[in-house]
């Protein structure tokens, strides 16, 4: 029995016969690649080339691979190789490693467009299915924790709904403040500018105060909070998720609902008029101070002329529309902070798709109230 591995090269016209003997195996390994480089030349010349296997007295993956290389290049350019004489117990080893690196991809047809857009149709329509069943789930369990709070006022967690008060409410008016004293003063300074040019410089106290206070005062604020505290509570959520402390309430036989999202949907809802409220009055006096710097009106003027154009109906539709829009944006913050998986990258898509998805809800909210008004007539 051969102690080293060797390869005999016995060419015949466009024929060459290889004879690997003795062992092929890792231990023999630079030996090996030398003897396959030594009968390159041979096999790149050689139409048809035959390994005869019955010479080898053990083989490994490695020496099966180095054999299988030469198979491939002889293979190459349209010539033929194959193996000869292989040992039972060495052909199942031989097949494995022929299946290495061959799984070349089946071609496929150009997809059909249209096929192609009725397939994200399709899909779009489904995941926005699954999106209104969690809504609507989530609406439903709020509903009966609500209703055990009304039986029993006790279980309502108040230093919690305190606690959130204090964080989405007290600590978000600096910002809102600005934010609408900001967008009254530009909407301000825009109606004079265009309107000077007709002489009805005195309509722009009429927009300033119609818009502020039926729309753009609650949909601002509603969008900032859907950003700031919505996005806030979904990272929570999904971070206690993550490190499953929610399934440790339920194993503690208490309500994930009851503990974690009953007070943070109730104080948005409490929370959100409130800032509407304080909003609506800094974008006023944001465009006050426009129409005496830029538009040459007195405060006594602005104030008589925002009495005039202005009713307690306008307020009142502003802020009717502020606690519908907080239970939107605390059912999908919650629910998206649900839906998070085990990574950090869950974590991040879904607080995304929750301020995402919540200022979609919003607008479009606002924009069901303003029919619904005007068809009422307020």
């Amino acid at each position: 029995m051969n102690h080293e591995p060797l390869l005999l090269a016995t060419p015949s016209g466009d024929v060459l016969n290889l004879r690997p003997e003795g062992p092929w195996t890792a231990a023999n390994v630079v030996t090996l690649e030398t003897l396959s480089r030594s009968v390159g030349a041979d096999v790149d010349r050689s139409r048809v080339v035959t390994l005869d296997m019955s010479g080898v007295s053990a083989l490994d993956t490695l020496g099966a691979w180095v054999l299988e290389k030469l198979s491939r290049r002889a293979a190459t350019s349209g010539r033929s190789a194959e193996f000869v004489g292989v040992a039972d117990h060495f052909s199942g080893l031989l097949d494995e490693v022929r299946q290495v690196n061959r799984h070349t991809p089946a071609p496929t047809a150009a997809p059909n467009p249209v096929l192609a857009r009725l397939g994200d149709l399709g899909k779009s329509t489904a995941d926005a299915r699954e999106d209104v069943t969690i809504f609507l789930q989530m609406l439903g369990a709020l509903f009966m924790a609500v209703i055990g709070v009304l039986r029993r006022p006790r279980s309502l967690r108040l230093t919690s709904l305190v606690y959130q008060l204090y964080r989405i409410g007290w600590q978000a008016i600096p910002i809102v403040a600005l934010i609408t004293f900001l967008i009254g003063a530009i909407i301000a300074q825009q109606g004079f500018f265009h309107f000077r040019r007709f002489g009805a410089e005195s309509y722009t106290v009429d927009m300033v105060g119609i818009l502020v206070l039926r729309e753009l005062g609650v949909l601002i604020v509603a969008i900032m909070v859907a950003g700031r505290s919505g996005s806030a509570y979904t990272a929570e959520l999904g971070s206690m998720k993550m490190r499953e402390e929610i399934d440790a309430l339920s194993t503690m036989g208490l309500d994930p609902v009851d503990v974690l999202i009953l007070p943070r949907v109730a104080a948005l809802v409490i929370a959100l008029p409130i800032l509407t409220f304080i909003g609506s009055v800094a974008a006023l006096y944001g465009g006050g101070l426009v129409a005496q710097f830029y538009g040459d009106m007195g405060p006594a003027i602005y104030i008589a002329r925002l009495h005039e154009a202005i009713s307690v109906t306008h307020f009142e539709v502003g802020i009717l529309k502020a606690p519908f829009m907080a239970l939107v944006i605390g059912i999908v913050a919650c629910s998206e902070g649900l839906r998070v998986k085990g990574s950090a990258e869950s974590l991040g898509r879904q607080t995304t798709t929750s301020v995402v998805k919540s200022i979609f809800l919003v607008i479009v909210l606002d924009g069901l109230f303003a029919i619904f008004f005007a068809s009422i007539g307020m």
